[in-house]
C-alpha cells in the first residue's frame, strides 16, 4: 500500500475507534455503512491487507471471481446469525463466445461491485446473468447493475423472477429455466437444476460443462471471509466448522430436500471438479468432500455428545446444569457434555452443538408461572429447525408454583424430541442432598439414551 493511503487508513482506523467506544455508532450496518464512505472518501482503489477491496480473481481461463469479501460483517439475516469470521459475496463471470454474470452482490456494495466489473469488462458484453437465487444478499447490486444495461436478459427460475419482481418492482427482461433447460456459450454450456428450499423457493444451481464447475449458490456455502479463494488454502477445522454450522442453522429443516437433490445430482453422472457457492471459499480441492459431509448431516446427524442450555436467576439453575454434566461423565466418560447459558452465550453457536448432539437437557428457573425468556427464544429457533432422532429432558429451580419443567418438557415434545422422562425442579437453592439428586439426574438420563 502506498505510504500516503496507509498513513489515510490509519487515520479512519483510529476515529472510527474512538467513535464505537464512545457509542456514537452501534449496530453491524451502521459500522458497515461508515466503512464503506470513508474508504471511498480515501480512494476508491484503496486496498485493506486483508482484500477488503478484492475486485477480481481468475478460477479458471474462463471463469472470474468478481465478488465482494465481507471482513467487517458480524451479523446477517438481520439479527439472527452472528458470522464473527464474516463472509464474502460471490459472483462470477464466465467468458466465452458469450459472456455470464453469475449473481450479484448485497446491495451496501452495489456500486463498488458495478465500478470493479467496469475495470473487468465492459458491462455491454455481458450477455446474460444468471441470478440461482434472489435473496437480497445475492440480487441487493441487480438494480445498479440493470440501470447500465437494462436489456440484459436475466435467467432465473419462475419463482425467482416473482421474487425479483417483489424485491425490486421492475419489468426487466426475464427468462425462467427449470431442470435439465440449457444455455450454450460457445465452448461451453450451462445445464440448469432446480433446487427448491435449498433454502428458498426460487434456488437452482447451474452446472459449466467443459470446466465441470457447479454453481451452487446458498449450497456448500460458509460465512467465511478469507483472503484466499479456496478451501485447501483455508484452516479446515475453521472451515468445516463454519459449513457446519450454516447447516445447522438455515438448511437442517430442509434436509428431505438435501438429501433428494443431492441424489438428482449424482445421479447425472457429471464430473465435478469445482464447488463454486455463493459464500465463503471455492470447493476446488476434493470438492465432492462437502457433498459427503452434507448427505451425514442431512440423515438426523449426531455425535456422541449431550449439550445442556440453561439461564438461570440466581445460579440455582447453574449449579443444577453443573451437577447434571457431572453425572453424565459419570456414567459415561466418552460422552461430550457441553453446557451453555442461553442468556449469553451465541444462539447459532448453540445451535450448532444441538445439531451434533444425540441428546439435550433444557433448563430454567420458573417466573411468572413459565420460564426466563433466552429459554423461550431458543426453544422456538430448535422447533423450527426440526431436528430428528434426538432425546431431551429438562430441569429447572423454583419458589413457588415449579411451572417451568412441565412447560419446557412440553415444548421439547412439540419440537420432535424424545422426552425421556418427567424432569428435575429442585426447591430454592439446592443443598448437597439436591446436587446429589441432580448428579444422579444425570447419570440416568445417560441410562435413558440407551434404553
Amino acid at each position: 500500500m502506498h505510504p500516503s493511503r496507509l498513513l489515510v487508513f490509519y487515520a479512519f482506523v483510529v476515529w472510527t475507534t474512538v467513535l464505537f467506544a464512545c457509542g456514537t455508532y452501534t449496530g453491524s450496518i451502521k459500522r458497515r455503512s461508515l466503512l464503506v464512505t470513508m474508504m471511498k472518501a480515501a480512494g476508491d482503489n484503496l486496498q485493506h491487507d486483508k482484500g477488503v477491496c478484492l475486485m477480481a480473481k481468475k478460477i479458471t481461463d474462463t471463469v472470474t471471481w468478481v465478488g465482494k469479501v465481507d471482513w467487517e460483517l458480524n451479523e446477517f439475516h438481520g439479527h439472527e446469525y452472528s458470522t464473527e469470521k464474516g463472509s464474502s459475496y460471490n459472483a462470477y463471470l464466465i467468458r466465452d463466445k458469450k459472456t455470464v454474470l453469475m449473481d450479484t452482490v448485497w446491495k451496501p456494495y452495489d456500486d463498488e461491485f458495478v465500478e470493479n466489473l467496469k475495470k473487468e469488462i465492459d458491462l455491454h458484453q455481458i450477455d446474460y446473468i444468471v441470478m440461482n437465487h434472489n435473496e437480497n444478499d445475492h440480487s441487493g447490486a441487480l438494480p445498479a447493475l440493470m440501470a447500465e444495461i437494462p436489456d440484459t436478459p436475466i435467467y432465473c427460475t419462475k419463482k425467482g423472477e416473482a421474487i425479483l419482481r417483489g424485491l425490486y418492482h421492475k419489468d426487466w427482461n426475464f427468462v425462467n429455466v427449470k431442470t435439465g433447460d440449457t444455455l450454450d456459450l460457445g465452448t461451453h454450456q450451462l445445464i440448469f437444476i432446480e433446487a427448491p428450499m435449498l433454502h428458498w423457493p426460487d434456488t437452482m444451481f447451474t452446472y459449466m460443462t467443459g470446466e465441470n464447475i457447479l454453481f451452487s449458490n446458498d449450497g456448500f456455502g460458509q460465512h467465511f471471509a478469507s483472503e484466499d479463494l479456496f478451501n485447501d488454502q483455508a484452516d479446515q477445522a475453521a472451515l468445516y466448522g463454519e459449513a457446519m454450522k450454516y447447516y445447522a442453522n438455515i438448511l437442517n429443516l430442509y434436509s428431505p430436500m438435501v438429501t433428494r437433490k443431492i441424489d438428482e445430482i449424482l445421479a447425472m453422472n457429471v464430473p465435478v471438479s469445482m464447488i463454486c457457492p455463493s459464500h465463503g471459499v471455492i470447493w476446488r480441492k476434493d470438492p465432492l468432500s462437502i457433498v459427503k459431509a452434507y448427505q451425514k448431516w442431512a440423515q438426523a446427524y449426531q455425535e456422541n455428545q449431550v449439550t445442556i442450555l440453561y439461564d438461570t436467576m440466581w445460579n440455582a439453575t447453574r449449579r443444577m446444569a453443573e451437577k447434571i454434566a457431572e453425572g453424565i461423565k459419570k456414567a459415561d466418560p466418552t460422552i461430550v457434555v457441553k453446557l451453555f447459558n442461553t442468556a449469553v452465550d451465541d444462539k447459532n453457536d448453540m445451535i450448532t452443538e444441538v445439531f451434533k448432539s444425540k441428546a439435550i437437557l433444557v433448563g430454567s428457573p420458573t417466573i411468572n408461572y413459565g420460564f426466563l425468556s433466552s429459554i423461550g427464544s431458543m426453544m422456538e429457533m430448535i422447533r423450527g429447525l426440526k431436528f430428528k432422532n434426538k432425546k431431551a429432558a429438562a430441569f429447572g429451580s423454583y419458589g413457588w408454583s415449579g411451572d417451568s419443567v412441565k412447560q419446557i418438557s412440553e415444548l421439547l415434545d412439540l419440537a420432535g424430541f424424545t422426552v425421556v422422562n418427567e424432569g428435575l425442579k429442585m426447591l430454592w437453592m439446592p443443598d448437597e442432598k439436591g446436587l446429589e439428586t441432580c448428579e444422579q439426574f444425570g447419570e440416568d438420563f445417560v441410562k435413558s439414551l440407551n434404553a
